[in-house]
């Protein structure tokens, strides 16, 4: 890498010695497993957050986040390295501040910013000279500049002389085994050369690989350009597993046979919706934004249209099937959810298909419960507030046997799926489960 005359600034040669104390404000899915490595770097650190019960386990040692195992936590809260609190002001404490907070859309879907506002009017308190304040929350290019700046200047001081200004986009990815955040690469912007300068210290020392970009904006889009593809290219699967569909083609065949070719292809898999906090949520940031300078985004929008539209589509199929073989209609039927997170083996259920399910079901009069080895019960969700307190069933023969159909959501690794198949009249498979498992039912169907 290019040596630049700010890698010799005292901030930075700060950072670079670890001299310095840095803040995590957010411990959820990104901040406790960012503050973590961060301490492991051997960075004096503070956790931030409003809720007192994840500081309580903190405390004890106990994670609850299955990326930061107990060991890790215990090991690091016993070395004095790190600690969590929920008192805000001990943030002037810290010389690198990283923002890992909650960045949703509204009912509209237009980007809801209120976490960030609200962490940088807190963050305003206590701002001092020489700090460096880091997003890491997804969102729109243009926000650590337009967003951030002007509350954090409302104290007083002035961006890129009296503090500092960066953005680095998380990348975790719950349930990955093969990489951490230690190990992904990341990528950094800082608001001007010694900024830059100072992401680039900082971060370098936390994680394997850093990836400089020219400016935030550069590194916003980052982010929303990797979740974008994705978005883009699993509404492409689902539109073909219609299509495909009403040829009688299973589009699960199709793509297998399609990965085998070396080159120019990629893989991509249809299911009963998105889930997860970036993907269903990223891409109307970018085309929320793309209006202020009058760009069409009808490609994100319609791929949008298509995935919102899966979990209708899937109940449909379960309809159209229960009338068919077993002539029974929806409102008189008794449904298992199969799987309430919104991928398999984590504990995560932000923007999960499964809760749209559930609530369509429970519109067309049906009768309806759940099944995760993971989510003993539903939790408080913004959107999905009257589903909160059901718990999860038992997934027994006995219990089974009660239901006359169930929709596989979520095809976590622990299920006995062939239980399943056995003791229940009907199954709705939206992740190929049965196939890939080799298991033949006549009483299986693809949605």
């Amino acid at each position: 890498m290019k040596h630049e005359p700010e890698d010799n600034h005292p901030l930075v040669a700060a950072i670079r010695d670890k001299q310095i104390k840095a803040g995590v404000i957010g411990l959820g899915y990104v901040g406790l497993p960012l503050a973590m490595s961060i301490s492991r770097a051997g960075f004096h650190t503070l956790g931030f957050d409003i809720d007192t019960e994840k500081i309580v386990r903190i405390d004890k040692g106990k994670s609850y986040i299955e990326a930061v195992t107990d060991d890790v936590l215990a090991e690091e809260t016993g070395s004095g390295r790190f600690c969590a609190t929920t008192d805000f002001t001990r943030l002037k404490e810290c010389d690198v501040i990283a923002i890992c907070v909650p960045t949703p859309l509204t009912r509209y879907r237009d980007p809801d910013l209120s976490y960030v506002e609200n962490t940088c009017r807190e963050i305003a308190k206590t701002l001092r000279q020489g700090q460096l304040i880091v997003l890491e929350s997804t969102t729109y290019p243009g926000t650590t500049e337009e967003v951030m700046r002007p509350i954090l200047e409302g104290a007083g001081l002035r961006a890129g002389q009296d503090f500092y200004l960066g953005y680095s986009p998380e990348r975790e990815d719950p349930g990955n085994r093969e990489f951490n955040t230690s190990t992904i690469p990341k990528v950094v912007a800082g608001d001007g050369e010694l900024a830059s300068a100072m992401m680039r210290a900082f971060y370098g020392s936390v994680v394997e690989t850093i990836v400089p970009v020219a400016s935030v904006r550069t590194a916003e889009a980052v982010k929303l350009t990797e979740n974008i593809f994705r978005a883009v290219n699993i509404a492409l699967v689902n539109e073909l597993k219609l299509v495909y569909d009403a040829m009688g083609i299973d589009v699960w065949d199709v793509i297998e046979a399609a990965k085998t070719k070396p080159f120019g292809y990629m893989p991509f898999y249809p299911g009963p919706g998105l889930g997860g906090h970036c993907i269903p949520i990223d891409p109307f940031y970018l085309t929320w934004k793309s209006r202020e300078f009058e760009q069409p985004t009808r490609f994100i929008e319609l791929a949008g249209e298509i995935n919102t539209s899966m979990p209708r589509y899937v109940i449909e199929k379960l309809a159209e099937a229960l009338d068919r073989r077993l002539g029974k209609a929806l409102s008189r039927s008794r449904i298992l959810i199969m799987g309430l997170a919104y991928k398999k083996n984590v504990p995560d259920i932000r923007e999960s298909p499964s809760l749209r399910l559930m609530e369509l079901l429970i519109e067309r009069g049906a009768e309806v419960e759940y099944h995760d080895p993971f989510l003993d019960e539903v939790p408080r969700t913004r959107e999905y507030g009257h589903l909160k307190g059901r718990r999860s069933v038992q997934a027994e023969a006995d219990n089974l046997a009660g239901f006359d159909a169930a929709v596989i959501a979520t095809d976590h690794d622990g299920v006995d799926y062939a239980r399943l198949a056995t003791h229940v009249p009907l199954v709705v498979d939206t992740r190929n489960v049965y196939a890939r498992r080799s298991l033949a039912f006549d009483n299986i169907v693809k949605a």
